[in-house]
């Protein structure tokens, strides 16, 4: 649709329409209602690819290892403009999927958090794997994204939210490792550097702190952040290198 305010209605009418009672695509509020030219290219080569087959196939093959986790979740992949898109920061972003916002003002709640509650705004709970439009689109991608979004699920559910930068080592090195990824990676002097600077901030919760310790330093200079000497998605390659060495839960 060409810009304006109608392509901008349209796109809330896809996201909820109250005149009917099973649709509704929340997931679609990551994506960027007046994405460029560049959104509409990724998406006809995710199209072309067969992402969306891809990614039912990777579910229904991660649920038949994931039959203790009660309830039932809808599944989206959804591309995220972190490439042109003006209101979209990615790590800010990560932030949010990868463990929910609110930390500092919702501390009592979360700290014997040990299921995800569905929202009373939404019918029902969805596992959305983001795509970036950084980045070229492959059927690698597209497993990783979906895996990780249903092992995230799985890993909540089996020991509660995270609160702090430590739990959220946990979890993500959980999750990663469980959904086959080899990256992040770094070397083991790399490794054993970014161990001893995260070593004072383990117990932190606040989110800038937990985003200068997992993304690095270029991830928080694009929310002017404090650097703290870290490579590119620091943390969370320590999270996956000690979930490999220790095994998954």
């Amino acid at each position: 649709m060409p810009f304006g305010l109608e392509r901008f209605r349209e796109y809330l009418r896809k996201i909820w329409n109250c005149y009917e009672a099973d649709f509704e695509l929340l997931p679609l509020i990551m994506a960027n209602p007046m994405g460029k030219g560049h959104v509409t290219v990724l998406l006809d080569q995710l199209l072309e690819l067969g992402a969306e087959g891809i990614a039912a196939a990777a579910v229904r093959k991660a649920s038949a290892k994931l039959e203790d986790i009660p309830g039932e979740f809808k599944a989206a992949i959804v591309v995220a403009d972190d490439l042109m898109g003006g209101w979209t920061n990615r790590y800010d972003y990560e932030f949010a999927l990868r463990f929910g916002k609110g930390r500092d003002s919702d501390r009592t709640r979360l700290v014997n958090a040990t299921k995800l509650e569905r929202p009373s705004w939404t019918k029902y709970l969805w596992a959305t794997g983001v795509l970036w439009s950084s980045e070229l689109p492959s059927a690698a991608a597209v497993r990783e994204a979906i895996l990780t979004a249903v092992y995230r699920v799985a890993i909540v559910h089996r020991v509660g939210l995270p609160l702090t930068l430590r739990d959220m080592l946990f979890q993500e090195g959980q999750v990663l490792a469980m959904a086959g990824c080899t990256t992040p990676a770094l070397e083991e002097d790399d490794i054993s550097y970014t161990r001893e600077v995260l070593e004072p901030y383990l117990d932190s919760c606040d989110m800038r702190t937990c985003i200068e310790c997992l993304f690095g330093d270029a991830a928080g200079r694009t929310l002017g952040f404090t650097p703290r000497g870290l490579s590119p998605q620091a943390g969370l390659a320590l999270a996956l290198h000690d979930a490999l060495a220790g095994g998954v839960v």
